[in-house]
């Protein structure tokens, strides 16, 4: 299946005139993950960087500390099932099976791992003009949005040079891509930014914090308890974020 596909729509105008035409859109991909033979996890995603998802995926939820915790990933000849094999075992807790009620896409935890709390991120370094670059780089638009107006976007960078950019249908999925980007790019996280084009919820603030990343910017807004997260976790979270204005909703250690 393409990821993007056609679809027949007709456009109204106020004058009552009606115009038929083919309207892009985004597919929606079904990917099971399977951890050392259990089933963890449903996404339902774009069917792109796959890999990138799946390992950024793992990192974010507390599975791995990095890829050297995997022994391998296989992708069945459709790509709708990932198997992962690390390098230990997993503790598991009995009777999880708990929609994701945040996830925009409706991705479902099938098996829930005992993990360790989160840890808070090391004191930092950013700068203003760095957030400022980022913004005008996310206004440039991105392929498939630009398209289909139909996915989220993340972008990676590292001292406010973007080094990848992650889209997806979901916004939580398009920031599991660009942690995976990272780590299998051998890219520390603790010297990255993370600039997302959806809200920020408190699932997002740790799923940000559980990667190590220490800066995430959004041209959205948080949500009260998102925001008092990232001060507990030390993360500096900047929201409204445009090439011209940003709000900080914790201060770091930048100018």
């Amino acid at each position: 299946m393409d990821i993007i596909r056609k679809i027949p729509t007709t456009v109204l105008y106020p004058d009552m005139h009606e115009v038929p035409k083919e309207t892009e859109v985004v597919s929606e991909h079904i990917l099971d993950i399977l951890v050392n033979e259990r089933p963890v996890y449903r996404l339902v995603c774009s069917k792109n960087h796959l890999k990138e998802l799946v390992v950024g995926r793992l990192k974010t939820d507390g599975l791995i500390e990095s890829t050297d915790d995997i022994d391998r990933i296989f992708f069945c000849k459709y790509e709708n099932e990932a198997s992962v094999f690390l390098n230990r075992d997993i503790s598991w807790q009995e009777n999880a099976v708990n929609p994701e009620l945040s996830c925009c896409t409706g991705n479902r935890v099938l098996s829930a791992a005992i993990k360790s709390g989160l840890k808070k991120l090391p004191k930092h370094e950013w700068r203003r003009e760095w957030v400022f670059e980022l913004a005008g780089e996310f206004a440039k638009g991105t392929d498939l949005h630009d398209r289909t107006c139909g996915t989220h976007a993340c972008i990676l960078a590292v001292e406010g040079k973007a080094l990848f950019t992650g889209e997806d249908i979901g916004r939580h999925n398009a920031v599991d891509k660009a942690v995976g980007y990272a780590m299998q790019n051998g890219i520390e996280l603790g010297k990255c930014m993370l600039f997302t084009s959806g809200r920020v919820p408190t699932d997002m603030v740790e799923k940000v914090i559980a990667a190590g990343v220490p800066v995430l910017v959004s041209k959205a807004v948080p949500t009260a308890e998102s925001a008092e997260m990232a001060a507990r976790y030390g993360l500096t979270l900047i929201c409204r974020a445009r090439p011209d204005s940003c709000e900080i909703l914790r201060q770091g250690d930048g100018s």
